[in-house]
């Protein structure tokens, strides 16, 4: 890496299904890495991402392509967030929410 190009990977498991959970790899960039700094192993996540896709030719012409999911935003489920602060009830009052 240098220092115009940073790269971080992140496994998140996404269990849909808890019988069968999916593992997948979102990628942080440049001064997206940072924004990883505040979660840890197991910490539950809301993950925003874009789709990119690239195509790669081989010397032979033949065409392939590749796709990454590309992080802009995580927040920890549960309120908080290293991109929103966390909401909370003043003490005595009731959350009026229907669910």
């Amino acid at each position: 890496m240098s220092e115009k190009f940073s790269k971080r990977d992140l496994i998140v498991e996404y269990a849909e299904n808890p019988s069968y959970p999916e593992f997948i790899k979102v990628e942080a960039f440049n001064d997206k890495t940072s924004i990883l700094d505040k979660f840890s192993v197991g910490q539950e996540v809301d993950v925003d991402f874009n789709l990119k896709g690239k195509p790669w030719t081989d010397k032979a012409g033949k065409t392939s392509y590749f796709n990454s999911l590309v992080i802009w935003k995580i927040n920890s489920v549960g309120g908080l967030s290293n991109n929103v602060p966390a909401v909370t009830t003043p003490a005595g009052e009731e959350d009026d929410l229907p669910f």
